[in-house]
């Protein structure tokens, strides 16, 4: 099978998604016991070496690549601007060119969803989106496994997000279009969502809505989710803190939410921010279940990009 990039999660049929969080859940139960850096018995990426390209710092999309290959038998390679040739201007096509002769598989984390295109179109091996300014699938992927293992059927469930409108919240609105459940985004004026995502995933069969109004979004909602509200590489900016201090994540949101609601955050998170010390460290919040499934969806990911996933 030709290999397939996973940039972003539109472009891919819902059906293989369902399957690789299928598989990822199934992979992962496999290994209880198993030390973190044990190979799986099957080894399915044994002797493959995935280039990962940073330009932008990571903790989680780092280690759990590193460890995802590892665990697929194979290696990785850690590439990043200031020490690599991206540093001193060598081009986008160019770099695709070259590590498409050296690796099996390229991950790249960046600021310009262009880049990670670019990329893409001149590789002749898979390209995998580990964040941009646009997207960031591969955290949605490991929020959509957290879900499954908590038995939450994806159809239908009241998701909402709380907050800034940034690249993870673009991939969720496609997630909710793809799985079909509704997503209530409360964010105040001059910080809306993409208006053309929106539609799409509307176009889809999701009902996505947008409201002023913290406590309309949660209300019987069945997950709360919100990221930090400055992004990686901003200053701090008081006025957008300010305008956006009434859509914390707290006690009040989930008093009006359903009794068994939980609560995601990609991380790092800034606890008392965008979400109170006692919804963070409440039995509520699976955000390090979120951490740790970020190996185990990118495994799925790995695998199906390399037309391995059965």
């Amino acid at each position: 099978m030709r290999y397939q990039h996973f940039l972003d999660l539109k472009d891919i049929d819902p059906t293989a998604l369902q399957r690789m969080v299928a598989v990822a859940a199934n992979r992962k139960d496999a290994r209880t016991g198993l030390p973190k850096g044990a190979a799986d018995p099957d080894r399915p990426l044994d002797g493959h070496v995935l280039a990962m390209v940073f330009e932008k710092s990571s903790t989680r999309t780092r280690v759990s690549f590193d460890v995802a290959m590892r665990q697929l038998g194979g290696a990785a390679i850690v590439l990043d601007s200031s020490s690599t040739q991206l540093g001193r201007g060598e081009s986008i096509a160019d770099t695709a060119r070259v590590l498409s002769r050296m690796a099996d598989a390229i991950m790249i984390r960046t600021d310009d969803h262009a880049k990670l295109l670019e990329l893409a179109h001149h590789a002749t091996v898979p390209v995998i989106n580990g964040l941009t300014d646009l997207s960031h699938p591969c955290q949605i992927m490991a929020d959509l496994l957290t879900l499954h293992e908590r038995g939450r059927s994806l159809a239908g469930l009241q998701v909402a997000w709380f907050g800034d409108c940034n690249n993870v919240l673009h991939s969720l609105i496609e997630a909710a279009g793809l799985f079909r459940f509704d997503l209530r985004i409360a964010t105040p004026a001059g910080y809306l969502p993409n208006a053309t995502t929106i539609s799409a995933a509307q176009a889809a069969g999701a009902n996505v809505t947008v409201t002023a109004d913290p406590l309309t979004a949660a209300r019987e909602a069945d997950v709360l989710v919100t990221d930090t509200w400055v992004s990686m590489g901003q200053a701090h900016q008081e006025e957008k803190l300010a305008a956006l201090a009434p859509f914390q994540v707290n006690d009040a949101l989930f008093a009006v939410a359903r009794r068994d609601a939980v609560f995601l955050h990609c991380l790092p998170a800034h606890v008392g921010e965008e979400v109170s010390v006692d919804v963070f460290e409440s039995t509520r919040s699976l955000v390090f279940d979120e951490a740790e499934n970020r190996i185990h969806a990118q495994k799925s990911v790995l695998l199906w990009c390399q037309g391995l996933l059965n």
